[in-house]
């Protein structure tokens, strides 16, 4: 941890990474919460997780991928320059939105100057721009845009949450650290499921390991695998017998929406899917 800086928000001082119960904005996790190391404790403590401030608090404390620990906190101690004079949460991000939402969206993994420094997915960088907004014109987010964990940013009907919480070197996180992620996402979704009926996958790790949990929770999913594909859909069968849609949609990455891969419009489309009827 190096010297206590300002929240932009809020103004109070932390140090980087933050500690539990801090008074970060929005952190889940009491002083006292079990701290997973491994990745069976991971397995563990998520099946027991009984709602969902719950899980995100274990979330938010998980230590069980030591290069992503190193990482996380390496990036919260040298910060980059833009961001020299805050805090860095240099911890996993958790899941985030409406606790009864009825459509989830599945992105990749924290950006290391964005959920890493500000702690909220998709926060204070350029993909959440994309996201956020899009999410305002649909009517699910209040305001267009997300900026740190005190902006009163609220989401109506939506949650949003990643296989990997924990921001990964160069975006890419390894086949292990997805393995020891998956039981966050699993007991997640299943915890979500009551009135869950539509999960969007921001590119295809999103969309396969969405589909991996599915079978996992015993749903029914489609063979042969339904393929990703921007706007590609899928029927993924509960065992109470309902079916959630599974929606694809390219990453609001810099790389998508700079080159136009990704647009506005094709963003919205998408977007007005999880909207009910």
């Amino acid at each position: 941890m190096d010297q206590l800086l300002p929240h932009p928000g809020t103004g109070v001082p932390h140090p980087s990474p933050v500690p539990p119960s801090s008074g970060w904005p929005g952190d889940p996790a009491p002083s006292d919460t079990i701290r997973a190391t491994t990745p069976a404790q991971v397995a563990r403590l998520a099946a027991r997780a009984r709602a969902l401030d719950e899980l995100d608090a274990l979330v938010s404390v998980c230590r069980a991928c030591p290069r992503l620990v190193q990482w996380r906190e390496q990036v919260a101690g040298q910060k980059r320059a833009a961001y020299a004079d805050q805090p860095y949460w240099g911890r996993p991000a958790p899941g985030w939105g409406d606790p009864q939402a009825h459509a989830l969206i599945v992105g990749l993994a924290p950006a290391a100057h964005g959920a890493n420094r500000t702690g909220r997915i998709f926060t204070g960088d350029r993909s959440g721009d994309w996201l956020y907004a899009a999410l305002h014109r649909a009517g699910l987010a209040n305001q267009p845009t997300s900026s740190h964990a005190a902006d009163g940013l609220e989401l109506t009907g939506v949650r949003i949450t990643a296989p990997v919480h924990c921001a990964p070197p160069q975006n890419l996180p390894t086949t292990t650290e997805k393995a020891t992620c998956a039981p966050w996402l699993d007991r997640e979704i299943q915890l979500l499921s009551p009135h869950l009926e539509s999960i969007l996958a921001l590119g295809g790790i999103a969309w396969t390991e969405t589909l991996r949990t599915a079978r996992r929770l015993g749903w029914t999913v489609p063979r042969p695998a339904p393929r990703f594909g921007h706007g590609a859909q899928a029927s993924l069968g509960m065992p109470d017998g309902r079916t959630v849609r599974l929606i694809g949609c390219y990453h609001v990455s810099q790389q998508n929406t700079f080159t136009g891969r990704l647009t506005e419009t094709m963003l919205d489309e998408v977007m007005g899917m999880l909207r009910r009827a």
